[in-house]
């Protein structure tokens, strides 16, 4: 897991630098354990600091700035859905830089998981394996979470809310289970993602169909076009999904009314990995997931063209991967894994190169 952010640091040292002397400390800890470890941290310093930065911060350079959904991003560089599942620590988030957060992924049902261990690193492939099962407090919990949040008006970057399936729900009852999650939560967040594409949930890719897609998005479209300001709705893909089949979800969801895509998800498939893998089922991200979650991205934004929104994210290890990303059409970038690896020091050197490549003026 990634070590808090130290953009204060009380001996003046640069995040890079906490990060070599923590990194080989939280390695030695099974990953879920760390991750527990540093969230508390920085939940708790989230809780005192406003975590706002100066404009003179290379994450408020206006060269990096993007609008997009009607909403004005400082910078493109996003915090993944799934490492802050609970909303804890977005103040934590934004000091690091990060011109936008995801938090979730939240269900309707406050639920525990799959059993334990269910996160794994795999060094050898800088990747991660998890089988998490969507471990959340619930919708209502993150609720007042994002409530008392919105009240201390500390964020300057919009808050992205991923939703998903409980895993007690039937498959015939998804869409009024995501409609749940988005009646509480759909007004205190900027955009909403649709999450159908988690292979830790049994049954969830199931939903990845023209039809289940149009269902869950009208469902939610209904409470959605009742608020005074409709928010962005955009849904999530796997990359295992066939070619066609991707393209297929991705223009059903913008038919329904959605803004665009998060591409792509974590993948099941475990070919070509060095290091050892552990038993039973998982998602894989990281470096090996870049090439495939790319393609992906580059596929989609040919066949929907210029205007739909498209958050890349999946295999973004260092400051090329995220400028690839751009080149394939996205229009935002998020990272996780190269976070747990990199440390936060990776987003100050993203920012540095898609700010060396901007255009003067």
């Amino acid at each position: 897991m990634l070590a808090p952010a130290a953009a204060n640091a009380p001996d003046g040292k640069p995040p890079t630098a906490w990060w070599r002397l923590l990194r080989p400390l939280l390695f030695r800890l099974d990953a879920e354990q760390a991750h527990i470890l540093v969230l508390g941290l920085a939940r708790r310093w989230s809780a005192l600091a406003s975590g706002r930065l100066g404009d003179d911060h290379l994450a408020r350079d206006p060269a990096l700035q993007v609008s997009a959904m009607g909403l004005q991003f400082p910078n493109p560089v996003g915090l993944a859905a799934g490492l802050d599942k609970d909303a804890e620590a977005v103040v934590a988030w934004q000091a690091m830089g990060f011109g936008y957060v995801e938090v979730g992924t939240v269900t309707a049902r406050q639920q525990p998981g799959n059993p334990k261990p269910r996160l794994f690193r795999l060094p050898a492939d800088a990747a991660l394996i998890n089988r998490m099962g969507f471990n959340n407090a619930g919708a209502e919990t993150m609720m007042v979470r994002l409530m008392r949040l919105r009240q201390r008006g500390v964020l300057d970057i919009p808050l992205g809310v991923n939703i998903g399936k409980s895993k007690l729900t039937p498959a015939a009852e998804a869409a009024a289970d995501y409609r749940r999650s988005f009646e509480q939560l759909g007004e205190l967040a900027d955009y909403v993602v649709v999450n159908i594409s988690s292979p830790n949930t049994p049954g969830l890719r199931d939903l990845q169909t023209v039809e289940q897609v149009r269902a869950i998005v009208d469902a939610i479209q209904a409470p959605n076009q009742l608020l005074s300001r409709p928010r962005p709705l955009l849904v999530k893909l796997a990359p295992d999904l066939a070619n066609d089949d991707a393209i297929a979800c991705a223009q059903a969801a913008l038919d329904a009314g959605c803004a665009g895509l998060v591409l792509t998800n974590t993948t099941v498939c475990f070919d070509g990995l060095h290091g050892g893998i552990p038993e039973q089922s998982g998602g894989l991200s990281g470096q090996p997931l870049f090439e495939r979650s790319t393609q992906v991205l580059r596929l989609v934004r040919d066949a929907v063209g210029p205007e739909p929104v498209l958050i890349g994210v999946g295999g973004i290890m260092h400051p090329n991967a995220a400028a690839a990303k751009l080149a394939a059409g996205a229009n935002l970038v998020q990272i996780y894994t190269g976070l747990i690896y990199q440390g936060p020091g990776l987003v100050r050197q993203l920012l540095r190169e898609l700010r060396a490549e901007a255009p003067e003026g």
